[in-house]
């Protein structure tokens, strides 16, 4: 392929080439993001976002770079949450690839799909450090597609055996229960309440909720929370109280306070930067420690990083010159 030619790949070409890429590549790809975000390896300004509130949408621009690829990329993801009543996806994303180089375009690809899995590894990353060896229970509060590939991402990651889980949809819990006993060797129990959801060792919470779903209260000891939902300015599924009582580790410090699971809590000043433990990368770097002991309640706020879809993207960029497939486009 010439510099002057642009490969453009699918959604349905991106989840085929990713069906091809063994994950443990993949979950090392993202966990390796992470550590050279902790190393300060990257450039990745935080999110640009531009709202839309009479279509009750937004769009965010996302770009990166990291020192271990001659690669950086872009991607722009659409949030519109309605686009469920018209028969499409509420997150949609592109990813484009440019060289360091030349700064010519290598790529343009649906980022749909690698915002998903992205995002579940990003949780399965943190368990890993985070959550206590012996966690055997799950609970997920919010069931859409994106707790499925938490699930998806965690289950390889651990040794879960339960999950319970709720959403305010009843035909959700059971969809969700059917689809998940059918892909692992696991229990689901629906519950009644978040309250119930809550009785586990490991809690992933996936609300777009404003007011927080989760009480204090509600978490025992030794409980790794891993708060998906809280991704724009706003935003907030844990109750403020719980901030206060848990170690807090942020995917990226900056991104998180205004638009993260501490956004609400720091910007009222119920919490500070004195309050925030460090970020995920620093712990995988091996330069703050994770979990130090049983009885710790860690809170993993996951925004969503720019390096992770360039992690993976570049994964499915390389497969597909090596399968030769994908459209060539020129410009």
């Amino acid at each position: 392929m010439t510099e002057q030619e642009i490969l453009f790949l699918n959604q349905d070409i991106v989840i085929g080439l990713i069906d091809l890429i063994d994950r443990k590549d993949v979950f090392t790809a993202v966990e390796r993001a992470f550590g050279q975000h902790g190393r300060k390896k990257v450039q990745m300004p935080p999110k640009t976002y531009l709202n839309f509130s009479e279509h009750n949408g937004d769009a965010r621009i996302m770009p990166s770079s990291t020192d271990f690829s001659d690669i950086f990329g872009t991607k722009i993801v659409t949030v519109f949450p309605e686009n469920s009543k018209i028969g499409l996806p509420t997150v949609i994303g592109t990813i484009l690839l440019n060289s360091k180089e030349t700064g010519v375009l290598l790529a343009i690809m649906d980022g749909t799909t690698i915002t998903n899995l992205r995002t579940g590894l990003a949780g399965a990353v943190a368990a890993k450090w985070l959550a206590r060896e012996n966690s055997s229970v799950a609970g997920m509060v919010g069931l859409g597609k994106q707790a499925e590939t938490q699930l998806l991402a965690l289950m390889p990651a651990g040794d879960i055996q339960t999950v319970r889980v709720y959403d305010l949809n009843e035909d959700a819990k059971f969809a969700f229960k059917k689809w998940a006993e059918e892909e692992f060797d696991i229990e689901v129990i629906p519950t009644d309440s978040v309250k119930e959801a809550c009785d586990c060792d490991i809690l992933v919470t996936t609300t777009p909720v404003r007011s927080p779903v989760v009480k204090s209260e509600w978490i025992q000891k030794g409980t790794y929370i891993s708060a998906i939902g809280a991704d724009a300015e706003g935003k907030q599924e844990l109750d403020s109280r719980l901030m206060m009582r848990a170690k807090i580790v942020v995917d990226d410090i900056v991104q998180a306070s205004h638009s993260g699971e501490i956004n609400v809590p720091f910007s009222t000043g119920i919490i500070s930067k004195e309050n925030i433990h460090c970020e995920l990368g620093e712990v995988v770097a091996g330069i703050k420690p994770g979990r130090e002991n049983d009885d710790e309640i860690i809170v993993f706020d996951s925004t969503g990083l720019a390096i992770q879809d360039l992690a993976i993207a570049m994964l499915v960029y390389e497969k597909a010159l090596e399968c030769g497939v994908g459209t060539k486009l020129e410009l």
